[in-house]
């Protein structure tokens, strides 16, 4: 009986080891055969826009009030001082005949603007944005009155008013000035409310599109081909890098967008540098190559340098003394500078190593991708901004 229990437990531990080892070997068969989380992959939603689903721009002239002394001068400001008697005739104040006689520093002529986001509600609140028309200084503190807000068609979409932040600071005293951020425009947040939406109906829609933000033919296959596997076949087509055109007929086309916007594709972009000179940024898409070619880099360097002596006269001898020049220019032409080369690059990291290894700033970079765009060696399009 001894001898039989101990093959039992033997026999018991060895199954609990194969069955510990085949529900490891089965977890990782599912892992190997799992979907991988895609690199890359971006929601339908980030890349894409449904066509006539836009935002509105709206634009007004208003008076800004309350400013410590630091608003338009109604003499060097016309506007703004026919805008202050306009507005106080019809508050039922006569200053028409005592224009001359106007004086304050405390009103700015000012334009609003305004985005209106698509589907806003009659009554709903809404950002404003203002900014100086005059020679106003600083509108922090000032109150915005009561301004309307046009459409591009002339319609009257919303009214502004409300203190303004303008999130800057300015100080100054008799003989130095401060100044951080701009003083002279601001916003005022929820300063204004709608009184007539733009309308626009999407459940109407049984044949919406697809406007891609960065036009791209592939992604555009990409988003068409998951559209028809997760709503059926012949739904989505792409017509063009740019629109993919849905036929949603027959169907909830409010459930069937949520349904498709949450859809994942991987984009596919072209090579593109993107330069901007003022500040000297340079941003490489991860897809630019360079062809293997040899730059060299040099700079021509002049420096006068002025140290003027001053020529003292003996001893009374009635002389002046006389400042004599001194001048020393020196020439660098970087002479020192040899060929580099610039080996073909098939990964963005190999890219920049290989750029870095010229040695150069970002200044006399852009400069060389210039030229070896020119010469033909760089696979991408180069934006200069």
């Amino acid at each position: 009986m001894g001898h039989g229990t101990i093959d039992w437990g033997e026999g018991w531990l060895l199954g609990g080891q194969w069955a510990g080892y085949s529900r490891m070997i089965a977890l990782l068969v599912c892992l190997a055969i799992a979907p991988q989380g895609a690199v890359g992959q971006t929601r339908i939603k980030d890349v894409t826009d449904v066509e006539g689903v836009r935002i509105n721009q709206l634009v007004g002239y208003g008076i800004i009030a309350g400013l410590n002394g630091t608003g338009d001068r109604l003499s060097n400001s016309v506007f703004t001082r026919e805008s202050l008697i306009g507005m106080l005739e019809r508050l039922g104040v006569n200053t028409r005949d005592q224009a001359a006689r106007l004086d304050t520093k405390d009103v700015a002529a000012v334009m609003v603007t305004a985005t209106m986001p698509p589907f806003v509600k009659s009554g709903e609140l809404i950002d404003v944005s203002v900014a100086a028309l005059g020679d106003a200084t600083n509108l922090t503190g000032g109150t915005l009155l009561v301004t309307s807000l046009l459409g591009a068609d002339g319609e009257v979409h919303a009214v502004a008013q409300g203190p303004v932040a303008t999130g800057a600071i300015a100080a100054r005293g008799a003989a130095q000035s401060i100044t951080r951020g701009v003083p002279t425009s601001g916003r005022i947040a929820n300063g204004a409310t709608v009184e007539k939406e733009v309308p626009f109906e999407l459940a109407r829609m049984s044949t919406p599109r697809l406007g891609l933000r960065n036009p791209d033919l592939t992604t555009a296959m990409r988003i068409a081909a998951a559209v028809n596997r997760e709503i059926g076949s012949g739904v989505a087509k792409a017509s063009d890098p740019r629109t993919v055109a849905l036929d949603l007929k027959g169907r909830d086309v409010v459930e069937s967008l949520s349904r498709i916007e949450q859809l994942t594709v991987e984009p596919d972009n072209g090579a593109k540098v993107v330069i901007d000179e003022a500040s000297g940024i340079i941003v490489m898409g991860a897809n630019v190559t360079i062809s293997t070619v040899a730059v060299a880099q040099g700079n021509l360097t002049i420096r006068v340098t002025e140290t003027p002596v001053a020529s003292q006269p003996a001893p009374f001898s009635n002389g002046r003394t006389k400042l004599l020049p001194r001048t020393n220019i020196a020439v660098d032409d970087q002479s020192d500078r040899r060929l580099g080369i610039i080996n073909r690059a098939v990964t963005l990291q190999e890219l920049v190593r290989n750029m870095n290894s010229l040695g150069v700033g970002p200044r006399d970079m852009i400069s060389i991708l210039q030229a070896i765009k020119a010469a033909g060696a760089l696979q991408a399009d180069l934006e200069v901004r």
